[in-house]
């Protein structure tokens, strides 16, 4: 089994596109509290869709994190739209694979979303399902703070999940 400095962490282009799939299909069907969307809508985008995503040019991007060139993570970053919110982007979609957690590898997806940020916004937001405490410990240990809660943010089923709202101040690093 691969160890944190086996990951290799990149971003994802089209050519990534059915890997990366596949691997939002398990995210979102495994830990659905999650994840603002559901199989059933993801499945439904076109390939065409998919592969705009993960294009090279522009500010959003997703990286990749590699265990012998198989996809076993995912972070991506989204640019804030419109004059007024340009200083802001969103940290989206943070997933690893059960073997490949508690090995540092959501951490190095993060660093990677964070250092693409550093050019680009002055503020990272990003919003975690309150239940889940291992990721908030990675994003407070990177520097994020609370700034809110949503109750009530997300349905799964009959079950409500309350997600934590958390920035990262980039302007002074």
């Amino acid at each position: 089994m691969s160890t944190a400095s086996d990951i290799h962490i990149r971003r994802l282009g089209p050519a990534d596109a059915i890997a990366f799939r596949d691997l939002r299909l398990e995210a979102l069907s495994t830990v659905p509290e999650a994840f603002g969307s559901s199989p059933e809508e993801e499945s439904a985008r076109p390939m065409d869709l998919v592969r705009s995503r993960l294009t090279n040019a522009g500010p959003d991007a997703v990286f990749g994190a590699f265990a012998d060139n198989m996809l076993v993570g995912m972070a991506g970053f989204a640019l804030s739209q419109g004059i007024k919110k340009r200083h802001k982007g969103l940290l989206w979609g943070v997933f690893v694979r059960a073997p490949w957690r508690e090995r540092g590898t959501g951490e190095q997806l993060v660093r990677a979303v964070i250092d693409h940020a550093l050019s680009r916004v002055l503020l990272l937001q990003a919003s975690v399902v309150s239940s889940n405490a291992a990721a908030r410990r990675i994003y407070h240990r990177l520097g994020f703070v609370a700034y809110g809660m949503e109750p009530r943010a997300l349905r799964v089923g009959d079950t409500f999940h309350n997600e934590d709202l958390l920035m990262l101040d980039l302007e002074d690093r």
